[in-house]
């Protein structure tokens, strides 16, 4: 229990939990933990790595871990935290979506031990009489309970029929496999109370709740999104995770090691105490951070590699050994264009952004010039923001 509660905000309810584990125990019988998983979202960040990492921890337990693709659901799209409807997915495109976001949760779950499943299994066989009987189950109050539909009703925002529906399909998945715990981040918990119920209305032991908080992204303010630039990729090249990790605001440091690492209980003690000690300079228990989500997504000697190339660039301010090449080859352009041409910047308003903030430089030489022309003279070292760099020769 001490290893399952790590990092939850509600476990619903609790004591029923530990008479689950308890009768697994005695059985020698596995629990069915589900996670359902939004195939509208095919990159994850370690903001979704939340609920994987406790997945995780209840496969080492020896519980069995089944990862539903939401493929049929996701046509619908889930409305939580939604001010207005979300747009469908094709059928073909949640499978797609399914399909990498297994892949990449493949780096955290045990992937010989996991059980993959897509909802449309049991959801396209459901005929217009299963519905309706399904649909009797429920009350239209019950579902206009969750908050965003309330707030969209009060706001004069459009709910479409389909979206209704969400919450029930999502339950009955609990129902289908059997669930025993449902995981989900505080938004889900709507949703993951549906499926309780639904087992209940239907005459099955009702699944427990675990709700995981939600990271916020580098920013410090808003939930981690790729929406906001604000993320952390778990695929991303080691020295991102590391460099964008040692960005994160100082009062954030705990929760990551909580909620994004694999610590055990009492390494965040000793953690905890670290940060308390007003001796504790914040950058150094920060690098401990990065090396250890680093060594999560890859291994302990790229951990290692990230850590020795970030003190080059941002300590000892010197370039990397290993950087990109490129060969210019015309003359007096500028430099806005330059930087977007070599996809050092998305776009010609960006590149002007990061010049006007300080953050590009040639040779070293800070550049303050939005119309600085690259004359192809001579070849030159660009850098631009705090980790990109491109070594620049003339044809």
């Amino acid at each position: 229990m001490d290893v399952l509660k790590k990092g939850t905000v509600e476990i619903i309810p609790e004591e029923e939990l530990v008479r689950k584990i308890e009768k697994s125990i005695k059985q020698n019988k596995p629990l069915n933990i589900k996670l359902g998983c939004d195939p509208s979202v095919p990159d994850l960040h370690i903001g979704h790595s939340v609920v994987l990492n406790k997945l995780r921890e209840f496969q080492d337990l020896g519980h069995t871990a089944i990862l539903i693709v939401g493929d049929f659901t996701g046509m619908i799209g889930d409305p939580s935290g939604k001010k207005k409807t979300r747009p469908q997915l094709t059928f073909e495109e949640t499978k797609e979506n399914g399909k990498s976001y297994f892949e990449q949760a493949s780096v955290i779950l045990d992937r010989d031990k996991t059980k993959i499943v897509y909802n449309s299994e049991w959801l396209s066989k459901l005929d217009l009489h299963a519905l309706l009987g399904i649909l009797g189950k429920f009350t239209v109050q019950r579902i206009l309970e969750r908050d965003d539909f309330t707030n969209r009703l009060k706001e004069h925002q459009e709910i479409s029929m389909h979206e209704l529906l969400y919450p029930i399909m999502q339950g009955y998945d609990s129902y289908a496999i059997d669930a025993d715990v449902e995981l989900g981040g505080t938004d889900q918990k709507f949703n993951n109370l549906v499926g309780r119920d639904m087992q209940k209305r239907f005459g099955k032991e009702p699944q427990v709740v675990m709700l995981m908080p939600l990271l916020e992204g580098t920013d410090g303010n808003e939930k981690m999104s790729k929406s906001l630039n604000n993320y952390i990729g778990i695929s991303e090249d080691p020295k991102d995770i590391f460099g964008k990790t040692m960005s994160i605001p100082d009062i954030l440091i705990y929760k990551y090691f909580t909620l994004a690492t694999r610590l055990s209980p009492s390494e965040l003690a000793d953690v905890k105490k670290t940060l308390e000690n007003p001796d504790t300079n914040p950058r150094d228990i920060k690098r401990r951070l990065g090396f250890e989500i680093v060594k999560l997504y890859y291994d302990e000697k790229t951990a290692n590699e990230a850590i020795s190339g970030f003190d080059k660039i941002f300590i000892k301010k010197e370039i990397p050994d290993e950087i990109p090449e490129y060969t210019l080859d015309e003359k007096n352009i500028k430099l806005t264009a330059f930087i977007v041409k070599t996809g050092m910047a998305d776009s010609n308003a960006a590149a002007r952004r990061l010049i006007e903030q300080g953050g590009v430089s040639m040779d070293g030489e800070k550049i303050e010039d939005v119309n600085y022309i690259v004359a192809g003279d001579s070849g030159f070292v660009l850098k631009v923001g705090k980790r990109k760099f491109l070594k620049v020769k003339i044809y």
